[in-house]
């Protein structure tokens, strides 16, 4: 066991409790965060969103301990960031959107070069290089330049990095933005992996289905305050339930299908109701179709479409700050932490 694994007791890697920011200039002082609660626990991600501008980033850089809360209190594995910044650092592994890595040296040298300054001898430094060039799939270009990595072996090489001294929380601002959909691909799969080992992770990222993906917990951050918080599932029921839209061949069978479906809230809209088009709820999920679809076959009522309308996260983005997401585009980097 390493010295920040036994440090490491709590189940809740990270707690953020009533965070402020303020930020004072010549025009006046703006509040960029107030009253921010989050929990991140062990062994899950926990994806914070928002527009830009709505204190995210400020967020993650503070639990970062790159920059200062105004009030609030922010501990990890247990330790006061406020109080104790360095310590934390050392507990904390943070991976930008921009790889923090140098271009000079080869992959193997700069995992090497992060592990002597983590503390670990040269030895342990040359045999942790070594495995996470072997897990992060960069063995086979591990003693090239960095310089000539693509961008998704870049990304890889900064997050290798960032396990180095296998702290219980990584910070992973915008991980894949600019990747192509494979090394994408790659980067969630690694995610999951340090997710399994217990590793807590605090996502922030500008791709939705990014996080409808790997979040355990998300939380919605808007104007400096969280505006929702829940599992990707619960945010969305609370949009609308999911619900069941099925089109029959023949439109003079809706009303034998209205009958054929009791309490199941059997609706027609005037718009499609001449095409045969009606909605159910959906609430058990494709088991609902199933029912809907076999309740219909059995009587012989012949059906032309059928599907599931479930929210996504664009829907909840947009009911709880009343915007849709950003298009891809303009992010506000935390950059990479490193040992100081």
């Amino acid at each position: 066991m390493t010295a920040v694994e036994s440090r490491w007791s709590s189940d809740a890697a990270v707690e953020v409790r009533g965070l402020v920011k303020d930020y004072t200039s010549r025009r006046g002082s703006h509040r960029a965060l107030d009253g921010i609660d989050l929990t991140a626990a062990a062994g899950e991600v926990t994806a914070v969103l928002g527009p830009n501008g709505a204190g995210k980033t400020t967020t993650v850089r503070i639990v970062g301990t790159l920059s200062r809360p105004t009030a609030g209190t922010v501990t990890v594995a247990g330790v006061d960031a406020v109080r104790d910044p360095r310590r934390v650092r050392g507990l904390i592994g943070l991976s930008g959107q921009y790889a923090a890595v140098d271009n000079k040296l080869t992959g193997y040298e700069n995992l090497r070069m992060l592990a002597r300054l983590y503390g670990a001898s040269a030895r342990d430094a040359r045999a942790r290089a070594r495995q996470l060039l072997e897990r992060f799939r960069l063995d086979d270009v591990g003693a090239r330049p960095v310089s000539t990595y693509s961008g998704g072996m870049r990304r890889r090489l900064d997050l290798a990095g960032a396990v180095v001294a296998r702290p219980p929380l990584i910070i992973l601002d915008e991980p894949t933005t600019g990747l192509d959909p494979r090394s994408r691909n790659d980067m969630w799969d690694i995610v999951a992996e340090l997710k399994a080992e217990g590793t807590a992770i605090l996502l922030t990222t500008q791709y939705l289905e990014e996080a409808d993906r790997l979040a355990d917990a998300i939380v919605v951050v808007d104007r400096g305050v969280v505006v929702a918080r829940g599992t990707p599932t619960e945010l969305k029921e609370r949009v609308r339930p999911p619900t069941v839209d099925v089109r029959l061949s023949r439109p003079e069978d809706l009303r034998l299908a209205a009958d054929l479906l009791p309490n199941m809230n059997f609706r027609v809209h005037r718009s499609t109701v001449t095409d045969g088009w009606f909605t159910v709820d959906g609430r058990h999920g494709s088991a609902a179709l199933v029912e809907v679809l076999a309740r219909l076959h059995r009587t012989g009522v012949d059906v032309r479409d059928a599907r599931m309308n479930v929210p996504d996260l664009d829907d909840v983005f947009f009911e709880s700050t009343g915007r849709a997401a950003e298009p891809i585009g303009a992010v506000e980097a935390v950059g990479s932490g490193r040992p100081t």
